[in-house]
């Protein structure tokens, strides 16, 4: 099995949220906090020249320190940045990850 699922399943145990989380993540079934988290990465991910000062206000509101905010977001940026040096060279997908990003 390989790190990006295993590290999942092993953090909640839970198969069948796993592949929902896959699927969709607003469909796994996650608390508001995570969810709006995830939505700021997929802003971040989608639109990143609307991100405003707004959207971060709202994830202060939902408990996220101004750290939590950062290193997400950190996160978030490099793997766009190193999936676009990936995509910019051609370099092919794993042989053990189908095009949907799922473990074959």
């Amino acid at each position: 099995m390989q790190a990006h699922l295993y590290d999942l399943r092993a953090e909640v145990d839970d198969q069948q949220m796993v592949d929902r989380f896959a699927t969709d993540w607003r469909t796994a079934g996650l608390d508001n906090t995570i969810e709006a988290l995830l939505a700021h990465a997929e802003h971040l991910t989608r639109d990143p020249s609307t991100v405003k000062a707004g959207d971060i206000d709202g994830l202060r509101a939902l408990g996220w320190t101004d750290e939590a905010i950062s290193e997400a977001t950190q996160i978030v940026a490099y793997f766009n940045y190193i999936n676009r040096i990936a995509e910019g060279l051609g370099v092919d997908m794993e042989d053990w990850i189908d095009q949907a990003g799922r473990e074959q």
